[in-house]
């Protein structure tokens, strides 16, 4: 679909100084369903549109929940949104997580900073059936405490005695008592049978790569490591190029990948 259907906001909740989650309804027809993974395209009437992945799904009204960072003048736009605003949205585009590939098996879903907003949908689903798998491992790491997402919601998926919850953060404040560091120390302590784990992973690109590749090396198949890239797009049709990424479309052939179709990419300097 190239014609942005309009969605009104029906909840708006600031989650940083910088960053907000709008939750959205559609005003008539709905657009397909999304999957976790996704992304849409949403337009601030009279500024531009831009790529927003899921981070949420209702499907009682087929709303949907983006997490926006006040980065330019169109995410500015979505984020200074309030109740009753309509928005554009254009989608479902792009890959999903597939976490059905995970069932019966130990399950690591590992965030960086705003990488964790498309990796809750995962949490969510994961947490509400966690007999379909084995060990749930949710590792999260934030640059500062004020800059970490869904800080509520965090407290209650530690509650969850199904799962191990662990956050870090690299610049704590003087009243943070947890983990300091990048995400990937947490790896030594999560539980999980390396060749019986999937692992989804999303979050900057460096953090991306040390995570993946200290998986590869504790014995996780690339293949069960599955990661969300980011590059420049604009038209999410595949016709402008901007987020060419060597043979691949980011915004066809992604933005979720196999380790092993996204590590020799990525190893690439400048490409």
């Amino acid at each position: 679909m190239t014609t942005p259907v309009p969605y009104e906001v029906v909840r708006r909740e600031s989650e940083t100084a910088d960053t907000a989650t709008i939750a959205l309804r559609p005003v008539g027809a709905a657009l397909p369903s999304f999957r976790p993974g996704q992304f849409a395209m949403l337009y601030a009437f009279g500024v531009g549109e831009i790529p927003v992945s899921v981070s949420g799904i209702t499907p009682a009204d087929q709303g949907l929940v983006h997490t926006v960072r006040a980065v330019g003048a169109v995410s500015g736009a979505l984020c200074r949104l309030r109740p009753g605003s309509s928005v554009g949205v254009r989608g479902p585009f792009g890959t999903g997580w597939d976490l059905p590939a995970a069932q019966h098996r130990d399950l690591l879903i590992v965030a960086g900073g705003l990488g964790l907003a498309p990796l809750r949908p995962l949490v969510v689903d994961a947490l509400t059936e966690p007999d379909r798998f084995g060990q749930v491992n949710i590792l999260i790491g934030s640059r500062a405490p004020d800059e970490l997402l869904y800080r509520a919601e965090i407290g209650h998926w530690s509650a969850a005695t199904a799962a191990h919850v662990a956050v870090t953060v690299d610049r704590p404040d003087d009243r943070w008592t947890g983990e300091v560091g990048t995400v990937t120390p947490l790896l030594h302590r999560a539980h999980f049978r390396p060749h019986d784990s999937v692992a989804f992973v999303c979050g900057p690109e460096p953090m991306i790569r040390a995570t993946a590749r200290d998986l590869v090396h504790r014995g996780v198949p690339a293949q069960q490591i599955r990661v969300s890239l980011e590059r420049n797009m604009r038209c999410a049709t595949g016709h402008c190029g901007h987020c060419q990424l060597g043979p691949l479309l980011v915004c066809l052939d992604g933005p979720v990948l196999g380790w092993e179709r996204a590590e020799p990419l990525l190893s690439v300097r400048e490409l």
